[in-house]
């Protein structure tokens, strides 16, 4: 006997010719709305469904989706059962649907026959509930059913505003969080006519190619994909019901600051006006306030997802000091069918399963740190104080980040082996090529004077490559860095910057440094995210400097000198072409800490 059946749906659903005649006479707003009140009784058996559900035709696919949902009478089978009329049957289900949001999305997507919806086995929990073999996560089976047990509660009729629905889930990475806003966009759209709505993200390379690629995605494969147009072009992303483009439509907005009037005036009194976040850590609190004005009439809707990267923002206060006003989930990746298993293993090796990235990317919690530090304040203080390490016969290497503002300031650094600190760094502002080329070459002599092997290393990029132009022309031997090239591991990183100060970082365990504001303010600084492809992106400076911080140029000179490869004391230490950046490029294999014990 079907769920239905044992839960005598059929007593709480109308008869199907009053809603039939509706809908042949009236609008399709009016079809869904008045389905909403008037039951409607299953016109087909079991076995008149499964006869009616093969093939790709439209009528098949909504066949395979009552079974799912088991919606379907306990009647003997008929000799001569009708056909299905989607025209009919599609705005009564929608109408019926409407507090239901999980059966919604078994019903409308055909899970079982689709390959490319064949990823994630049905839970247990569910499978006993719905006849699927396929379907959504069990995180996302338990929020898309609490959505509808908050439906239900408030009763919304109609006319009289009830209180708002806010939903929000932290998770680690790749859970499907794209799929759920895509599901939960069709859904108000399909069963709640005249819903207005507004979809942003993070970036806009975000919300185009992620978040609204995938609404598109979804839409297509969806039972009710004939009644909407969707657009995607870039500045033009819009989810239109046919007919009714102005009063029935969602939105893709970009979340910039000076856009966030786009977020104002979304009203919907009869209806439901809803947002949906993607990458809310990073949405910023002057869109999240303007969206709040959006929230005071109708059935209104909010729903908030992301890798929970940042304290202190508007999606932080959801699981803290806005608690009372969310329902909140929190998902580990880790316990999800589709993620990758075999790359959070990797993060746990390589970061440790207490760490902040870990924390964020896998277990979806937020941060210790006040931020997504790349490098922690306890590291550095810990090499800030740490005893001196012999560096007895160790290669001085010498790294420079050119300025190239006038504000910034070219840095001479130097680091022997697990040494940075005997040699205080040297900063040259407003100094011109000439003369950072004449300071380079004069430390360079100094040391090689002092019976040192010395390898210079300098940051390439703008005005750099005059300084290493004219270093070459005096007989000096340099190895040119291009902090924004191919890492040497890029699976990992997403350029060769944030790859030296991933090896800055690793070396600070072992390492010595000065205990000088400046620096520990610099190499605690950075933030960092990934790419779309999930290396790691170091901040940029100009993104730094708009948070009010400086420029590190300390630190990047520091980060630069782990560049080059210096040999190990008693190792042939003549200069030899083959330290070129060039050559390095193609040894992946290289340790630069393999004799540090790190």
């Amino acid at each position: 006997m079907s769920r239905f059946a044992r839960t005598t749906i059929q007593q709480r659903l109308a008869k199907l010719e009053s809603t039939a005649t509706a809908t042949a006479t009236g609008d399709l707003r009016q079809c869904i709305l008045q389905a909403r009140s008037t039951d409607i009784v299953p016109t087909h058996s079991y076995d008149e469904l499964l006869a009616l559900a093969e093939g790709n035709a439209l009528t098949a696919r909504i066949a395979r989706g009552l079974l799912r949902i088991g919606l379907y009478s306990s009647d003997s089978p008929r000799a001569a059962a009708p056909e299905i009329d989607p025209e009919h049957l599609l705005p009564m289900l929608a109408g019926h649907l409407h507090d239901k949001p999980l059966d919604f999305v078994l019903f409308a997507f055909d899970w079982n026959v689709d390959r490319a919806l064949r990823l994630v086995n049905l839970p247990d929990e569910y499978r006993v509930q719905y006849d699927s073999e396929y379907g959504p996560d069990l995180w996302a089976c338990d929020l898309l059913d609490d959505i509808g047990q908050e439906v239900r509660a408030r009763g919304f009729d109609g006319t009289k505003a009830v209180e708002a629905i806010r939903a929000a889930v932290s998770s680690g990475h790749g859970i499907g969080k794209s799929a759920i806003t895509s599901w939960i966009t069709l859904w108000i759209m399909a069963t709640r006519p005249n819903a207005r709505g507004v979809v942003t993200a993070n970036t806009s390379p975000q919300l185009e190619s992620k978040t609204w690629a995938e609404l598109g995605k979804w839409l297509k494969r969806s039972v009710f994909a004939d009644w909407f147009d969707i657009t995607t072009g870039k500045g033009s992303m819009r989810l239109t019901a046919k007919g009714f483009a102005e009063s029935w439509r969602c939105d893709a907005q970009t979340c910039r600051e000076e856009n966030s009037e786009s977020f104002a005036g979304l009203h919907a009194a009869d209806s439901t006006p809803f947002y949906i976040f993607d990458e809310a850590s990073a949405i910023p609190a002057r869109i999240w306030e303007v969206a709040e004005g959006g929230m005071t009439d109708g059935s209104p809707m909010w729903f908030a997802f992301g890798n929970p990267t940042r304290t202190g923002t508007r999606f932080h206060a959801c699981f803290h000091g806005q608690r009372h006003r969310w329902m909140t989930r929190r998902v580990d990746s880790s316990t999800c069918q589709i993620t990758n298993k075999t790359q959070i293993e990797q993060w746990a090796h390589d970061y440790g399963r207490d760490s902040d990235f870990f924390k964020v990317r896998v277990l979806g919690e937020f941060p210790s740190q006040s931020s997504l530090q790349f490098i922690g304040r306890e590291l550095v203080q810990d090499a800030a104080t740490r005893d001196l390490p012999s560096a007895r016969g160790e290669a001085v290497v010498i790294g420079c980040d050119i300025a190239r503002f006038g504000d910034d300031s070219t840095v001479l650094y130097f680091r022997q082996g697990r040494d940075a600190r005997t040699y205080p760094p040297i900063k040259l502002k407003g100094a011109d090529t000439m003369q950072v080329a004449s300071r380079i070459a004069e430390q360079a002599n100094f040391f090689r004077s002092a019976g040192h092997y010395v390898l210079v290393a300098i940051d390439g990029g703008g005005v750099g490559g005059g300084v290493i132009d004219r270093l070459r022309a005096i007989g000096h031997e340099v190895d040119e860095v291009q902090f924004g090239s191919r890492a040497l591991d890029p699976r990992k990183y997403a350029q060769r910057r944030s790859e030296l100060w991933g090896l800055l970082r690793d070396w600070l365990k072992v390492g010595a440094i000065p205990n000088d504001q400046e620096l520990v303010d610099d190499l605690t600084g950075p933030e960092y995210g990934f790419t779309s492809t999930e290396q790691i992106q170091l901040e940029r400076k100009a993104d730094m400097k708009a948070r009010g911080l400086s420029s590190p140029d300390v630190a990047d000179a520091l980060a630069i000198t782990f560049a080059v490869s210096p040999p190990l004391p008693g190792e042939d230490m003549l200069p030899s072409a083959a330290h070129s950046e060039r050559d390095r490029l193609a040894v992946l294999s290289y340790d630069p800490f393999s004799r540090l014990g790190v």
